[in-house]
């Protein structure tokens, strides 16, 4: 009889016992492969662009392990809706599944152009990303506000208040909308084109009190987004609308805010209902870092966090239960999600600056930071959990930092 051969094949290293930076078995990455390159081969039809793109997909570190939902998505993969005045496109939880929470748009209105009068059924977060933009709504206690935003500032229209958004001049402006569910799509909202093109005659004269006549050249099909004329002053405007200071204004400058945590890594910019009042049901930061800097390993315990890339290129491994880890690569236009509570990092891979917003569906910023914890427990109990020293202990940060200085 032929004995069996349990032998490793010829020239593959058997590794019986994890190892530092390779932790499982069976194992799994690249460096497991040494001494028999067949197992990487790969001559199947490719898209080599997508390749250079997600080389953390393509090879990734051996502490990976296992799969878990894909947390990538981009607007750059999103179609446009185009029409004259503007376009928009998005990605709701039909595109991307696991973005339950938020649902996101990107839009652009060219110098003029007008996102009709409308509403939603649910709350509106934005941030300006180009150029500029004149904003109006009301709230439920009839106080109008008329607002210009431009680069780096916020606005939020809390669920059910009308509003409007026009481009400035010269260039128009280009923004990024948050829904506070995950369903919200741009294309299926409250316009007030299609509302009055399907309301009785006798009903708008009655309602208004004027002839059925003054409405017999309204659109008979919404406008959506249309080209306008570019609006007057600002002053012009508020007066003419009747705004009056209040104290919940509808607009907030995120990008000029203190940072709640900064260093020579970057720096962090919260706005939420603490400092943002009205913003009750999206909380935002904006994040900053510099080349090798990351976002240090913390995870938020409130709310799934939905990141969208402003700038510079970065990688993430999110930690979830199984154990699962998976790494990804994003750039500028991509979007990202953590669901609430999964360990996470955020690194800057690149030689330019790397910015993005986190958001989540919370009235406020929750954060829990590895270090922070690892600083407030008894050192003999982290010691007997890691195989530490007391002097390894002593030396690791006693504190959050936010983002790991350089």
């Amino acid at each position: 009889m032929s004995k069996t051969n349990t032998s490793a094949a010829p020239g593959v290293p058997n590794r019986p016992t994890p190892s530092f930076g390779n932790p499982d078995l069976p194992p799994e990455g690249r460096l497991n492969t040494a001494g028999n390159p067949e197992s990487l081969r790969s001559d199947g039809p490719r898209n080599q662009f997508i390749d250079s793109q997600f080389p953390s997909q393509l090879d990734p570190p051996a502490t990976d392990i296992s799969t878990q939902p894909f947390f990538w998505s981009s607007f750059n993969i999103s179609p446009k809706r185009i029409q004259n005045g503007g376009w928009a496109r998005e990605l709701t939880s039909e595109d991307f599944t696991i973005s339950e929470e938020i649902a996101g748009v990107n839009m652009h209105l060219a110098p003029g152009g007008i996102r009709e009068l409308h509403w939603h059924q649910t709350a509106e977060w934005a941030v300006m990303t180009r150029g500029k933009c004149r904003i109006t709504t009301i709230d439920a206690l009839g106080r109008p506000s008329v607002d210009d935003v431009e680069e780096g500032d916020l606005w939020y229209f809390p669920a059910g208040l009308p509003h409007s958004l026009q481009g400035l001049g010269p260039t128009g402006a280009e923004f990024v909308l948050a829904f506070d569910s995950g369903k919200q799509s741009e294309s299926n909202t409250l316009l007030l084109t299609d509302w009055l093109a399907h309301t009785p005659p006798d009903v708008l004269a009655k309602n208004f009190g004027v002839p059925q006549e003054t409405f017999r050249n309204i659109p008979l099909n919404n406008l959506w987004i249309f080209q306008g004329t570019l609006p007057g002053s600002l002053a012009a405007d508020q007066a003419a609308a009747g705004v009056q200071p209040h104290t919940e204004p509808v607009i907030f400058r995120l990008s000029r805010s203190k940072p709640v945590k900064e260093n020579s890594g970057g720096r962090i910019q919260i706005a939420d209902s603490t400092n943002f009042t009205i913003s009750k049901t999206i909380a935002s930061a904006l994040v900053t870092i510099e080349p090798g800097g990351m976002r240090e390993l913390h995870w938020h315990p409130n709310a799934d966090e939905w990141q969208y890339y402003l700038r510079g290129q970065a990688r993430m491994t999110v930690f979830n239960t199984g154990p699962k880890a998976t790494t990804n690569d994003f750039r500028a236009g991509d979007v990202g999600v953590v669901r609430k509570s999964l360990g996470h990092y955020v690194e800057n891979t690149g030689t330019d600056v790397l910015q993005f917003l986190e958001l989540f569906r919370a009235d406020r910023y929750e954060e829990v930071s590895l270090a922070e914890w690892f600083g407030h427990l008894p050192p003999e109990l982290l010691m007997q959990h890691l195989n530490l020293t007391r002097e390894d202990v002593e030396k690791l940060p006693k504190g959050r930092r936010g983002i790991v200085p350089v």
